[in-house]
């Protein structure tokens, strides 16, 4: 057995500072190696095991292994070995290494078996990621990068804040099921629904991960909302209220989706739906739900990459990313279209691809739990998902159009990726049990019965005949949608903006009513008395002296 000081993440994390170090085959080689290493060390874990070090007089639980653990665990090892060969000879190393310990913080948030660890690990993840944001270097990353982090530090101010007070109260620091039975859980909660993506403030995911390099959003997709996912998992299991919630992102992201006209925002805001119905899954609470959601959150990280990997591609090849710019790319990047439709599949929940597997869970556990109303909302959200992610991306980007563009299929390092996430999404869907067997309950589901596959493909037969019926009404725009960003992004600076020329008139006003009033005391002085020359430089030294004191307080 591997010892538990050997750290997955921690692993991820320093490895990730040495990639500025390689280049050529000994990077390629480097960033292949480190996962799978990761990955070898979380499957010879035993259950059970920990690591703690002492910290302040805290004991903190680095490594708190379980069965829900390594399913997070081994699918984010995955994924950064992917997308790390995805863009191991186009990425510059400075994105690579913060790629890397912005996966390590991940894994190591999902191993934490503390508060104070997840914390640490947690702030560093929104550092990792903001810098991965600003990776491609340009003004609107920068901006958008800028208004993610705010974000991000203000709910980690929130979710601190909740963690000492819950701490003070229980006098432990244990990562436990929690009730919302105080302030200091409360919010905990929000500072976890902050980055799931949840309302109000969930047009954070939406403005910077397109903003990204072409392969940028591929790592962001699967860690920080995932996370988020795995935490409220642990942390408040059954809570009525995340039904709710999940229920309101579902639908947020089909809206927000179906405006949308380019294709990396189109998948951002699929990302928010998609976490809506873990979100959901998670309130529902029962072991169905929660197996549901663990199996949900593996399966959209692997097709959800591999939508991205084909927009990235594209993006790569094209330069473009506008739907309105392109259709038609079927002709010339063949492999991108196919393994972009397979990710399409998979996200609607395509009998035979992974979604149909791990989706259904969540709506059977409704139907278990009598929620009625839950179950039809799942299925009319199920409707919408293949509206925007399942029809929409592929048409108007590889179909629909033709654009004229005629580029190649990218480089066989991506290629070999995206193909890679493919067959995984058709192997998991054909062979369910292989991705059962690692749920932290047991299974005692069947997804292949006659009703379940012949109501999905009714299903997704009328939302594609919607499709093409509303197709003359989504006309496609050069703008962008917001919602409560409107607030920050709009609002907020034109009322600085007049502010602050409202206060400069007034600054402008008072040092000329001082000047004027320090003339005039000079006048006065000099009509009535008469002044030696030194007395006079004096006088005139306190007056300078006090407009001088002015103007450097403001």
């Amino acid at each position: 057995m591997i010892c538990s000081f050997l750290h997955p993440g921690l692993l991820l994390i320093f490895s990730g500072l040495l990639i500025p170090f390689f280049s050529g085959f000994r990077r390629t080689l480097f960033i292949c190696i480190i996962p799978l290493i990761s990955l070898f060390i979380v499957w010879n874990l035993s259950f059970g095991s920990s690591c703690t070090v002492s910290y302040l007089g805290y004991e903190l639980i680095l490594i708190n292994f379980d069965s829900l653990s390594r399913l997070f665990a081994t699918v984010f090892c995955i994924t950064v070995l992917v997308a790390g060969f995805f863009c191991c000879k186009q990425a510059k190393s400075t994105e690579l290494a913060t790629a890397f310990v912005y996966a390590g913080a991940a894994t190591s948030v999902i191993l934490a078996g503390d508060l104070i660890s997840l914390f640490l690990f947690w702030e560093l993840m929104a550092l990792a990621s903001t810098l991965l944001i600003w990776s491609s270097q340009n003004n609107n990353s920068y901006q958008a990068g800028m208004r993610y982090i705010s974000i991000h530090l203000l709910g980690g101010v929130i979710l601190m804040c909740g963690i000492v007070g819950h701490a003070h109260e229980t006098n432990s620091i244990a990562f436990t099921q929690m009730q919302l039975n105080s302030i200091s859980t409360w919010l905990i909660l929000f500072g976890f629904l902050l980055n799931a993506g949840a309302p109000p403030l969930s047009a954070w995911l939406a403005d910077a991960y397109p903003e990204t390099s072409f392969s940028g959003m591929v790592f962001l997709s699967a860690f920080t909302t995932k996370t988020a996912v795995y935490v409220l998992m642990r942390g408040f299991p059954g809570t009525d209220l995340l039904i709710y919630i999940g229920l309101f992102m579902i639908f947020y992201g089909i809206i927000y989706a179906l405006l949308e006209n380019d294709m990396r925002r189109i998948l951002a805001y699929s990302i928010i739906n998609q976490v809506g119905f873990m979100v959901c899954g998670i309130g529902i609470g029962t072991e169905m739900a929660l197996n549901g959601t663990a199996a949900h959150a593996f399966t959209h990280i692997v097709y959800k990459a591999l939508l991205l990997m084909s927009a990235g591609s594209v993006l790569y090849m094209t330069g473009k990313r506008k739907c309105s710019e392109l259709g038609g790319l079927i002709q010339s990047m063949p492999i991108t279209a196919v393994c972009g439709i397979i990710g399409a599949l998979s996200i609607s929940a395509f009998p035979l691809t992974s979604g149909f597997v791990s989706k259904s869970m969540i709506s059977q556990a409704s139907v278990d739990e009598h929620l009625l109303w839950v179950w039809l909302l799942l299925q009319a959200a199920s409707a919408g998902v293949f509206l925007h992610a399942g029809i929409k991306f592929p048409w108007f980007v590889f179909f629909q159009k033709d654009s004229g563009l005629r580029p190649s299929d990218p480089p066989k390092n991506m290629q070999v990726s995206m193909i890679f996430f493919a067959m995984i999404c058709i192997l998991i869907g054909i062979f369910p049990n292989i991705l059962y067997s690692m749920l932290p309950y047991p299974v005692f589901y069947q997804p292949f019965t006659s009703a379940h596959i012949i109501s999905q493909l009714q299903l997704l037969l009328f939302s594609g005949l919607a499709f093409f019926v509303m197709l003359p009404l989504m006309k496609r725009t050069l703008t962008i949608s917001l919602d409560f960003d409107w607030f920050y992004r709009c609002l907020i600076p034109k009322l600085s903006s007049i502010i602050f020329n409202y206060l400069s008139k007034v600054d402008i006003a008072i040092k000329e009513a001082l000047r004027n009033k320090i003339v005039f005391i000079f006048y006065r002085i000099k009509i009535n008395y008469h002044l030696s020359l030194s007395n006079s430089i004096l006088i005139v030294m306190i007056l300078f002296s006090v407009l001088l004191f002015y103007y450097f307080i403001n």
